[in-house]
């Protein structure tokens, strides 16, 4: 028994760091809200359900320390259902087409094969979190529609 328990441990913990899944969580007014102390430079994913349709943001902190925030979907790639990103490093991955698009570029670049940007007017921050409003995912909602994450 003892045994069980810690191999279930163990793949739990495994699970949890390689999909880097992190605790964001729902405000009242229905904003995601991201703490700041968890982001680094690995991605750190977060869901939110918009009706039916899951949606997830991505951030990660630069190498100038600023946050950056995205849809984990691709402007060119998401109708395919698997244009969304994994990380490699300092590079994003696309897993529909393997453009590599560098971490440090989310939020700055918008249009091609690279994550949509969810800049500076389109969320809030204080000193411990951003938050993203609930109308920013109704937006978007459309480009996840066939996402097979």
């Amino acid at each position: 028994m003892k045994h069980a328990r810690c191999l279930l441990l163990t793949l739990a913990a495994l699970l949890s760091a390689s999909l880097a899944f992190a605790g964001g969580t729902i405000t009242p007014a229905g904003e995601l809200k991201i703490p700041k102390k968890e982001v680094t430079a690995k991605a750190k994913f977060y869901g939110y359900k918009v009706g039916n349709v899951q949606t997830e943001v991505l951030a990660l902190r630069a190498p100038d320390g600023t946050i950056r925030t995205a849809f984990n979907t691709c402007q060119v790639c998401y109708d395919s259902g698997r244009g969304y990103y994994t990380q490699q490093g300092e590079y994003l991955v696309c897993n529909n087409c393997g453009n590599r698009f560098a971490a440090r570029q989310v939020e700055l670049i918008k249009g091609g094969c690279n994550p949509v940007p969810i800049t500076r007017e389109l969320k809030r921050e204080d000193a411990e979190f951003i938050y993203i409003p609930k109308t920013i995912f109704e937006q978007a909602r459309p480009l996840f529609l066939k996402w097979k994450k």
